[in-house]
């Protein structure tokens, strides 16, 4: 069987010859009487060593009923044999630091995994001050870009809850405890962050497994994001648009999954400025309308309605919302039987947003996310004199931003409704602007409308005639032209 498709069952039901590596010196006694003391053990011994939790049984009342309650907490404190948690991360660590053979790494990692996913506050271990010379890093960071794809993948789970774990940072402490001008050799946080986040926009780019390289990224994320150092890193290393193409509809379980955590992601990155920059410059709206609009799934739903909550009041969004037909959804989404809570007020919430946006946005920034959304149809304003006496010095705006995209649309645009529309506005834009004429006539926008004028849709022929003649006769005469 490949290494790929390699599981956990099976590499912990290995012979691991621990006592061949205690006579080779890789590791000490105690490392050995450890091992023999947790390996092949079940959950709930294995819990007893490791968990800062007392929990009596009725081997241990009988104790404390034969020897008396003082001499079993003596003897108790002098084996402490149901808790110990950071002599065993120690021999964990020290194994991965100084045994290189491929069987006996997976093991312990698999160990490890094993350990966390059965409590994920077992991270915290790994950060115990009597680990404070051992580095919890360096081991998990190496194996990331060395090993096979089982261990890539166990190494990077781990990573990512063990950083998460760490004592916050102080003022002149790593995030491991440790001074600044510590002599010990321990990986900095900031190293450890920036590999990591590095490795996982790697796999996210070219995977290292088919199938499970990415939601294994995707998840870790999730975790990770949650840190702004994290938010921070990843955007200047350009992930952001790593995650917009796995923002889309989802029916499997599995891609449900990992829908969700790709939608946790750019929520958590919603709450980071040049984040929201790039967010505001993709398809990110479009596509998370998309999957709101078609989504069962309660948390997939919640989730991306906070998001929604969140970019809001960000520049242009509350207008991309409005166009994208958002107001209609939330009301949709209302009359749906949710049992969230939270999701139900964040409904009511954003409601109220887009309800607030819609009154505020004016009839040019209206006109405006129209155009930049390429989304141009015969609206009351693109025939109404007053709106194009009104506005027509926004047009400027931007070195004629505005004029540009309409010209782009001709070029670029297959549905005949938008080059219409977009003839149509050219001619407006002619006959209302001083020197308008001139302006279209300099953007080189005669050929493309003349282009127009054998296309197969009589509505775009039509219009792209009107553009023609106005832009020949000028805006003293174009005033006669009834459309």
């Amino acid at each position: 069987m490949e290494q790929a498709e390699l599981t956990t069952e099976q590499v912990l039901k290995r012979d691991i010859p621990w006592e061949t590596y205690m006579m080779t010196k890789l590791i000490s006694g105690t490392d050995l009487q450890l091992l023999r003391r947790y390996d092949n053990r079940p959950e709930s011994y294995r819990a007893q060593l490791l968990d800062d939790v007392f929990k009596p049984n009725y081997s241990v009342l009988f104790c404390v009923f034969l020897f008396g309650l003082e001499i079993f907490l003596t003897l108790s404190f002098i084996f402490k044999p149901w808790q110990d948690g950071p002599a065993y991360v120690r021999v964990f660590v020290t194994i991965l630091r100084d045994i290189f053979k491929e069987e006996t790494v997976e093991y312990v990692l698999a160990l490890i995994d094993e350990m966390l996913a059965a409590n994920p506050k077992r991270a915290r271990l790994f950060h115990d001050k009597s680990l404070a010379n051992d580095d919890p890093y360096e081991s998990f960071l190496r194996l990331l870009w060395k090993g096979n794809w089982f261990i890539q993948e166990k190494s990077c789970k781990i990573l990512a809850l063990i950083v998460s774990a760490r004592p916050k940072t102080q003022d002149g402490l790593l995030s491991n405890g440790e001074a600044s001008n510590s002599k010990s050799k321990i990986t900095c946080i900031d190293d450890v962050l920036k590999g990591l986040v590095e490795w996982l926009c790697a796999q996210l780019k070219k995977s290292s497994h088919p199938s499970r390289s990415i939601p294994t990224a995707i998840s870790c994320l999730a975790t990770l994001l949650k840190e702004p150092v994290v938010r921070s890193l990843f955007v200047r290393v350009d992930g952001v648009k790593l995650l917009i193409p796995l923002i889309c509809p989802a029916s499997t379980q599995q891609s449900i999954q990992l829908l969700y955590e790709t939608s946790l992601c750019v929520w958590l990155l919603s709450y980071y400025e040049p984040a929201i920059e790039y967010l505001a410059t993709s398809r990110t709206l479009p596509r998370l309308v998309d999957v709101v609009k078609s989504s069962t799934k309660e948390k997939v739903v919640r989730v991306v309605v906070l998001t929604f909550k969140n970019l809001l009041s960000k520049g242009a969004f509350g207008a991309q919302m409005v166009d994208l037909g958002l107001p209609q959804i939330v009301q949709n989404l209302k009359a749906q039987a949710w049992s969230d809570e939270d999701l139900l007020e964040a409904l009511n919430q954003l409601e109220e947003g887009l309800k607030d946006n819609i009154k505020k946005l004016s009839s040019f920034d209206k006109y405006k996310q129209e155009v930049l959304l390429g989304h141009l149809d015969w609206s009351p304003m693109h025939k109404d004199p007053a709106f194009w006496r009104e506005n027509i010095t926004n047009f400027e705006e931007n070195d004629f931003q505005i004029l540009r995209v309409l010209i782009t649309i001709l070029d670029t645009s297959n549905d005949p409704r938008a080059l219409a529309v977009a003839c149509f506005d050219l001619s407006q834009f002619i006959q209302h602007h001083p020197a308008g004429r001139v302006i279209v006539a300099d953007l080189k926008t005669k050929e493309r409308v003349m282009k127009l004028m054998n296309h197969e849709n009589a509505e775009v022929t039509k219009n792209a005639l009107l553009c023609i003649q106005r832009l020949f006769l000028g805006a003293k005469y174009a005033s006669f032209l009834q459309v």
